[in-house]
């Protein structure tokens, strides 16, 4: 059954937010990458050809490149920036295991080894979910990640204040209910402030969740970050919006689990941005991630 988008608020300028969507991927260079088994990775280039230092971008849960609309291009005039779609997740074929970290992050490492030069460093900038494939994928190849900076990371072992639950997507809903309740999802998790919420943030909400197959809310669960932590090496570095929906008030609690490992740990914080502080606050956070990736 195909999803009715009608009720999706416009652009301002009268475009739709996929053609909004469109218009930012038209920029890149699309490449499907095999992951090992049997399967593809799709990843989106911007300045493929620049020669700059390379850049990879790993969105949240149950979502797709799209989490980054707003810093690719930013990003992309100081880096080369490989932005993937996860494994079962965008338009990226599965992993064996869809409730498995180490499944996910294995096609992640065949498809890095297949897509970049082999001689090539890279940065990696791992959102939410991303953040966790990001900690695993430095464990594999710790000798090609130069700095991971985690955004909002998921899967860490410390306290989250309770909120209401998310409401499922179906693809039977109403125009409008569908519109409805990807905004109603978006104020609980992922912006602060509800008149952020645009036709592209729920655009992305409804395509990207009502496809996803790869279960990262499992894996966030189960700590799968907090387990892995202590084998990470490669020097880590955080942003975190002020009123992160998963983490608000208890930031100071995952700045001290990260110190503990990595006692020259620096915590970014962009005031009055949630846990999609990437999109809520995006001027600030390329920003704040172009200084910290050049320190």
């Amino acid at each position: 059954m195909s999803l009715d988008y009608s009720a999706v608020p416009r652009m301002p300028d009268g475009r739709t937010a996929l053609e909004h969507i469109d218009s930012v991927a038209a920029l890149s260079r699309a490449v499907r990458v095999p992951m090992g088994n049997g399967g593809t990775m799709m990843w989106h280039i911007w300045g493929a050809d620049s020669g700059k230092p390379i850049l990879l971008l790993f969105h949240g849960g149950s979502g797709s490149w799209v989490h980054w609309i707003r810093n690719v291009a930013p990003l992309s005039q100081h880096y080369t920036v490989y932005a993937a779609d996860l494994p079962g997740l965008g338009d990226s074929d599965p992993p064996d295991d869809v409730r498995d970290i180490w499944s996910v992050t294995k096609c992640v490492r065949t498809a890095v080894e297949g897509l970049l030069p082999k001689d090539r460093p890279f940065r990696l900038t791992g959102f939410s979910f991303g953040g966790m494939v990001s900690g695993h994928l430095s464990t594999l190849m710790p000798e090609r990640i130069e700095r991971i900076v985690m955004v909002g990371a998921g899967g860490l072992k410390a306290t989250r204040k309770p909120g209401p639950k998310l409401h499922k997507l179906l693809p039977e809903m109403p125009a409008q209910t569908l519109a409805d309740e990807a905004r109603r999802n978006l104020e609980i998790l992922m912006l602060h402030d509800p008149a952020k919420i645009d036709g592209v943030a729920i655009h992305m909400q409804i395509m990207n969740t009502t496809r996803a197959k790869t279960r990262s809310r499992d894996m966030g669960i189960a700590g799968a970050l907090s387990n892995v932590l202590p084998q990470v090496r490669t020097p880590l570095t955080g942003i975190w919006g002020e009123f992160d929906s998963t983490t608000y008030p208890y930031i100071q609690e995952r700045i001290d689990l990260f110190r503990a490992l990595q006692p020259d740990f620096e915590m970014n914080v962009i005031p009055g941005a949630g846990h999609w502080v990437a999109y809520e606050a995006a001027e600030a956070f390329n920003a704040e991630l172009i200084e910290v990736l050049a320190r």
